[in-house]
């Protein structure tokens, strides 16, 4: 099975976990008419993780990058689960059954729908599993 149109570039920065470090992301976004669809920080020993899903990974990219952020590409894929008790369980335990691991995740609910971000160890298979369940991947070109 191809997974390619369904693998989504999540931008990554590590950066010291201090007031202004998020705020400094969102203004250079802002400075460069870059769309934020999705983001999450993770925080461990004075350092924190932004992961974010924008709509030009490539420019956001390089524009943090020439800011002196640490900044990394990670493949990930988004699902689309029922806003509803039970929708994450749906995906996560069709997973488990198949041994894929869950690295991270991380979720965003709209009007229409909500998507699961996942980052997992067999992305092939995940992909797999997780359509023929019968759910939605989202493809890679609803976040550009």
């Amino acid at each position: 099975m191809n997974s390619e149109p369904y693998l989504i570039k999540q931008v990554s920065l590590f950066s010291e976990n201090k007031p202004g470090r998020l705020a400094a992301m969102a203004k250079a976004f802002l400075d460069e008419g870059i769309n934020i669809k999705a983001f999450s920080i993770a925080e461990a020993d004075g350092f924190g993780v932004i992961r974010v899903l924008v709509d030009r990974t490539k420019d956001a990219y390089l524009k943090l990058s020439s800011m002196g952020f640490n900044v990394a590409y990670t493949d990930v894929i988004a699902v689309e689960m029922r806003d509803e008790p039970g929708g994450l369980y749906e995906i996560a335990s069709r997973l488990a059954d198949a041994s894929i691991n869950i690295e991270y995740s991380y979720a965003y609910s709209g009007k229409e729908k909500a998507v699961l971000i996942l980052r997992v160890d067999q992305v092939e298979d995940a992909v797999q599993h997780i359509r023929e369940a019968g759910f939605n991947l989202v493809m890679q070109q609803e976040f550009s």
